[in-house]
């Protein structure tokens, strides 16, 4: 039967609105962050783990579904399901770096390539397997590691960056020091900066919020989260995980 010109534009409009339908079904999902720790907070400080603190501080995010996840779970929090269901992951290591199955961390590492997944590493997560495999590099911070409780000031220095939307300047009273160089790529951008007080009264720089682009997928590393400090109950390091999370979803490049 010959199809008409009514015919074909009644059926073409009909395509453009079951297409539009879809899309506004696609623009209206929850978007989906995952907090993923290894569980070995002391739970003397962080009762329900770093995971829980973080994700704690990510209730005020509107429209988005925040769920947490562990080392200790089924698939080690990360399951492809899991993984294909999500935006962003948080992630925060510390002991147990090895305990993380390569095709895990390759799950992770995949999807944030592809553009289907950001990440956020905080802290020790510079080690984890997703973030150095990312990175190409050891990701040593090669002038060491001392948990002597220093104080670092905070410094905002691309006050227009998304991720410092609503931060100024501000201290976190006690920290353990990651001391300089990164033996890492160098950052798309360098959000924040620090400059450590160490309890002898000298100062020393370091860089504390960074950014890079891997394959399609954004990375955001942010240094400060020692888990004997209560850093991840401060209010700015708060804001400037809803910060990451919102610029951190695919589909922004």
């Amino acid at each position: 039967m010959a199809i008409t010109r009514r015919d074909f534009l009644r059926d073409s409009l009909m395509a453009a609105g079951v297409l539009a339908a879809g899309a506004a079904l696609a623009e209206d999902r929850q978007p989906v962050a995952i907090v993923w720790s290894e569980g070995t907070a002391p739970k003397k400080l962080y009762p329900n783990d770093i995971d829980g603190a973080i994700a704690d501080g990510l209730k005020t995010l509107q429209r988005w579904t925040v769920k947490i996840a562990s080392l200790n779970d089924p698939d080690q929090g990360i399951s492809d399901a899991a993984l294909d269901a999500a935006d962003v992951i948080i992630w925060w290591g510390h002991a147990k770096h090895a305990s993380v199955k390569e095709d895990r961390a390759n799950a992770v590492v995949d999807r944030v390539k592809a553009g289907k997944l950001g990440f956020i590493g905080t802290h020790s997560a510079h080690h984890s397997k997703p973030f150095k495999k990312m990175m190409a590099d050891n990701c040593d911070w090669t002038g060491g590691y001392r948990e002597d409780g220093s104080k670092v000031d905070i410094k905002v220095k691309a006050p227009g960056h998304p991720i410092a939307a609503g931060i100024r300047d501000f201290v976190i009273p006690h920290t353990e020091r990651y001391s300089e160089t990164f033996q890492a790529p160098a950052p798309a951008d360098l959000v924040f900066d620090g400059l450590y007080t160490l309890p002898n009264g000298t100062t020393e720089p370091a860089r504390q919020g960074m950014t890079w682009v891997v394959g399609k997928g954004r990375v955001f590393y942010f240094q400060p989260g020692h888990e004997t400090y209560p850093i991840y109950y401060q209010e700015e390091v708060r804001q400037i995980f809803r910060n990451a999370v919102a610029w951190a979803r695919p589909g922004q490049i």
